[in-house]
C-alpha cells in the first residue's frame, strides 16, 4: 500500500477501536515511525517509541525485587500506566529472537510479567525486509502470527502531496515531479541514497546553499544541481499572482515546465494565489499541465481546509467550470 494508504487504514483502526496488534513493513526511509506519530497526534493519542534492539529482556520485563520472601517484578518506567496511546515497537525485528520472544507475551497477551497494557493502548510495530539489506533478524512464526501485517512501499504522488504542505523546498518536489524514480533508490555500495526521508533532510540543506550529496549520494546531487539551472530560465511567476501574468510565456523545455507548474502549486498559499496560478495555466498550458496542477492544488487546499473558498473562485469564471466539468469526464471514462 502507499504511505497515504497506510496512514488512512491506521486512522481507522483508532476510529474503529480495533486494538490489533498491527505490523508496518517496508524500506528504510519511506516514513513508517513519521506516519504513526503523525496519526497519534492527529488523533490525540499519546505515542510511547520502544526499540527493542537497544533493550535487554529484563529491560522489558523488569528487575526481580524481594518482598517478604516472594521476588515480585517491577516493570520499567516507560510501559504506560493509563491514558491513551499508541505502544510503538519501532525497528522490532533489529531486535535479537530471545528479545523478540520477550515481546510476544505483551503482543498477544497485552501484558509482560505482572504488568498489563492499559486498555486504552494500541500496539503497532514497523520493521525493515531483508530484501532492502537491512540487518534484521528473522520473526518467530508465532510472533508473526499474531500481528496484523500491512506492507508499504514509497509511493511519488503520496509523498508529493505530504511535500507540498510540508515546507519541502519547491526545487526538491520540482526535481522529483520531472525524476520521480529517484524518490527512493537504495544503494547497497553507498551510505547516501535517495528516500523520502533523505529528501526532507535534502531540502533544510539545499535551503542553507549546502551540498545535499552527504544524504542523497553524489550521482543523485549532480543530477539535482544540473536540473537546478533550468531556475536561471524559468519565467518570474509573481505577477501571475497579481493578476499580470498575460506576458509571462509558458516554457517549452518539460523538465522547465514541471518546475513552473510545481513552483506555482508550492507558493499558492491562498485560494486566491490558487485561483490566478489556475487562471493563468488555462491560458498558457496544454491541458495535462492544468491537469497536474489542479490535482495538486485541490489536495493542497483541502489540506489547508479551504477548498470551499476555492471552489467559490472557480464557480465564478465560465472557463475554469468548463475545463473542470471536461476534465470530470476525462476522469469518468
Amino acid at each position: 500500500m502507499t504511505p497515504e494508504a497506510l496512514a488512512t487504514y491506521l486512522e481507522s483502526l483508532v476510529e474503529n477501536d480495533l486494538k490489533l496488534s498491527t505490523m508496518i513493513w517496508g524500506p528504510p526511509g519511506i516514513g513508517k515511525s513519521s506516519i504513526v506519530a503523525q496519526t497519534a497526534a492527529a488523533k490525540g493519542l499519546d505515542l510511547i517509541d520502544v526499540r527493542l534492539s537497544q533493550l535487554a529482556p529484563t529491560d522489558l520485563r523488569g528487575l526481580p525485587v524481594a518482598e517478604g520472601g516472594v521476588s515480585r517484578w517491577y516493570p520499567p518506567e516507560f510501559l504506560p500506566r493509563e491514558g491513551r496511546g499508541i505502544f510503538f515497537l519501532d525497528e522490532l525485528n533489529m531486535a535479537p529472537p530471545a528479545m523478540q520472544g520477550m515481546a510476544q507475551q505483551l503482543i498477544l497477551d497485552r501484558r509482560v510479567g505482572s504488568y498489563e497494557l492499559p486498555d486504552g493502548w494500541f500496539i503497532w510495530a514497523a520493521g525493515n525486509r531483508k530484501e532492502d539489506r537491512a540487518s534484521v533478524f528473522d520473526m518467530p512464526a508465532p510472533l508473526a502470527n499474531r500481528f496484523l501485517h500491512l506492507d508499504v512501499e514509497p509511493h511519488w504522488e503520496s509523498w508529493k502531496a505530504h511535500a507540498l504542505n510540508a515546507g519541502v523546498h519547491e526545487q526538491v518536489i520540482a526535481f522529483l515531479a520531472f525524476r520521480p524514480n529517484l524518490l527512493h533508490q537504495i544503494d547497497p555500495h553507498k551510505p547516501a541514497w535517495p528516500s523520502p526521508r533523505a529528501w526532507s533532510t535534502a531540502s533544510r540543506l539545499h535551503g542553507a546553499a549546502l551540498d545535499i550529496a552527504p544524504v542523497v549520494g553524489a550521482a543523485v546531487a549532480g543530477e539535482f544541481l544540473s536540473y537546478i539551472q533550468l531556475y536561471q530560465s524559468l519565467p518570474d511567476l509573481d505577477p501571475i499572482f497579481e493578476g499580470k501574468g498575460e506576458n509571462v510565456a509558458f516554457p517549452a523545455e518539460p523538465s522547465a515546465r514541471y518546475a513552473a507548474t510545481i513552483g506555482l502549486t508550492v507558493r499558492a498559499t491562498d485560494p486566491a494565489r490558487g485561483y490566478r496560478g489556475f487562471q493563468w495555466l488555462a491560458l498558457k498550458a496544454p491541458a495535462e499541465w492544468i491537469q497536474l496542477y489542479a490535482v495538486d492544488l485541490f489536495k493542497k487546499m483541502r489540506a489547508l481546509g479551504r477548498m470551499g473558498e476555492f471552489a467559490r473562485f472557480v464557480q465564478e469564471d465560465a472557463q475554469l467550470r468548463q475545463f473542470l466539468a471536461d476534465y470530470q469526464k476525462l476522469l469518468a471514462g
